[in-house]
Formats: C-alpha cells, sequence, structure tokens
C-alpha cells in the first residue's frame, strides 16, 4: 500500500479583488504534487506568488479556486481550529520576516509551538536546548532578537520550525541572512 502524497494540488487559483471589477490574479492552474521526503524549491521573480503560494500551502491563506490536499486530506472546507491544529502539528514556517517575538528569548521563541501542542514546560526546553547546539545559537538562548544579528534570528526562526518535528517545512527565502 502506497502512502498518499504530501501535498497534492490541484487546479489551483488565487485572486485578489482590487476594489473596482477587476482581479489581481495571483496563481493560475497550479498542480503540483509532492511526496512525502521530497524536497522541493519554488522560485520566481519577486512578485510572481510564491510567498502567496506558501501562505496556501501553509493553511495560512485560501485559494480562490482548486483543491489542496494534505496527507491525502482536503484541505478546503476545514474550520480554524483544524486548519491551527495542522499548522502547529504538521507544518513548520521560516517566514521571510521571521515573525520573532521581540520581548521574548530565543528558547522561547523556539519553544512557542510546543506551548501551543501542549508540551510541558520541561519538555518545551528540553526540545529547545536540543536545536540550539547545531544551530551555534547555545550561548544565545537568552537574548532577545534584536540582541542577535539577521543571520542568528534567521537560525533561531529555523529551529522554531523544526521544534514540532513537522512533515512539512515552509521556507520563504529560507537563505536570504544566512
Amino acid at each position: 500500500m502506497s502512502l498518499a502524497p504530501l501535498i497534492r494540488i490541484a487546479h489551483l487559483h488565487k485572486h485578489y479583488d482590487t476594489g473596482s471589477e477587476q482581479r489581481l490574479a495571483v496563481l493560475h492552474d497550479i498542480n503540483l504534487t509532492i511526496e512525502q521526503g521530497e524536497f522541493v524549491a519554488i522560485m520566481g521573480p519577486s512578485g510572481s506568488g510564491k510567498s502567496t503560494f506558501l501562505n496556501i500551502l501553509g493553511c495560512l491563506d485560501t485559494p480562490s479556486q482548486g483543491d489542496y490536499y494534505l496527507d491525502g486530506r482536503a484541505v478546503a472546507g476545514l474550520d480554524g481550529n483544524a486548519l491551527a491544529r495542522i499548522r502547529n502539528q504538521r507544518i513548520g514556517f521560516v517566514f521571510q520576516g521571521f515573525n520573532l517575538l521581540k520581548r521574548v528569548t530565543t528558547i522561547n521563541n523556539i519553544a512557542l509551538p510546543l506551548l501551543y501542542a501542549g508540551m510541558s514546560k520541561l519538555a518545551r526546553r528540553r526540545r529547545a536546548l536540543d536545536l540550539l547546539g547545531p544551530l551555534g545559537l547555545e550561548a544565545h538562548a537568552e537574548r532577545t532578537p534584536s540582541q542577535l544579528s539577521g543571520g542568528q534570528q534567521q537560525r533561531v526562526a529555523i529551529a522554531r520550525a523544526l521544534s514540532t518535528q513537522p512533515a512539512l517545512i515552509l521556507a520563504d527565502e529560507p537563505t536570504g541572512n544566512l
């Protein structure tokens, strides 16, 4: 028995209403299958819809038309709580702007998804500490983002994305500051 693809996109479209009678088409008839364990890079010029597509894949936005299946499950029609569970349990995000909490330490930024997953404080701390070492951030565990370089902030964002051991990691401009 074969596993369902991690992601299957069929005839996906995304447009935005511009306030007039016109629509701004951002994504047009996207078809894509990503298997479990596969590494995929989505490339294109600035403004081509890459971030919009990643937001749809990450269940942060919805397509205007088309089908999106994650682990064989249709994403369309899921309520906000179900989407939040998917984002927390199945998807890790590395945002282009990192989206770190400015007044929160490195270790607590990394552990944040684990808090929402219901993990104990001690287990969250252990998991975050385990991620600090390989990324060269051990000495920065108690620093806030403003005390880190851009590359260090990006590594914190990567560690946070890895913290829940997700099936899918979405990274928008993942090497921009490294």
